[in-house]
């Protein structure tokens, strides 16, 4: 008999966010997991759940982190060469189709999915279960544990600006002898960025373990007081195709068992 597969929940808002759940699920099931959608209309509760991954999408409200929302600065679009054009071609076309017919971000704020997902993570820690944060949901992490947020970083990029990318444009250092180190088997490597918030002050017992190289934007973090409670920046479910990538779904996996 085939041991049976932790139930992953994935986040993510009512509508939009098809191609992160698609591309997240796939990763879930090829770490070994079994993905579960989850929305403010398609709540579940955490007793159910084995692990928790709070996806990205639309900014977390400044008022809970203590700050009166600001408008941005528009996100410049990456202009790719033609090697990376080609590139796309050859590599990438699932994510290109996908990303374009099912748009990640549908609205800049959402309390309903900040409700339903601040909730979840309280539950799942205070059960002691794994929990995984992925862009935005890294940023709510923070926010739960007290820390704050950069609503712009747009002004971390003086010499060049700032891009939305799927490839792994991001350089990044990871700190010697973290979980993500290990997890990652590197202390530096590269990473795609889709971000127009960072975390500002890290939360109680946030310990952060990477950052961006030149920028020093927040890229991953873990917190101490909990068996597996980490976020990373980045979008590692449209990485797939990069073996280091797929072990932070791996490890998530390996806990949640």
């Amino acid at each position: 008999m085939d041991k049976k597969r932790p139930l992953i929940g994935v986040t993510g808002p009512v509508e939009g966010g098809g191609a992160a759940w698609f591309f997240t699920a796939i990763s879930v099931f090829l770490a070994g997991g079994k993905p579960k959608r989850i929305t403010p209309e398609r709540p579940v509760d955490a007793d159910d759940l084995d692990a928790l991954i709070l996806g990205g999408g639309a900014d977390v409200e400044p008022e809970k982190y203590g700050q009166e929302r600001i408008e941005k600065a528009v996100l410049a679009k990456d202009k790719r060469s033609i090697f990376e054009w080609v590139l796309s071609i050859l590599l990438f076309p699932i994510y290109w189709v996908i990303r374009y017919f099912l748009n990640t971000k549908t609205a800049p704020i959402d309390t309903k999915r900040d409700k339903l997902e601040l909730t979840l993570l309280h539950d799942m820690l205070a059960a002691g279960k794994p929990v995984l944060g992925i862009c935005r949901g890294m940023q709510l992490m923070n926010v739960h544990f007290k820390g704050s947020l950069h609503q712009d970083i747009s002004g971390f990029y003086v010499e060049s600006p700032q891009v939305a990318s799927i490839f792994p444009k991001k350089r990044i250092n990871i700190e010697e002898g973290s979980k993500m180190a290990s997890i990652l088997d590197t202390t530096i490597c590269n990473v795609n960025a889709l971000h127009n918030q960072s975390i500002d002050e890290p939360g109680e017992g946030v310990r952060i373990v990477a950052r961006e190289v030149n920028t020093d934007i927040v890229q991953a973090i873990e917190n101490v007081d909990y068996p597996f409670a980490m976020g990373v920046q980045w979008h590692p479910e449209y990485l797939i195709q990069i073996s280091r990538q797929r072990n932070i779904f791996t490890e998530l996996i390996r806990v949640a068992e």
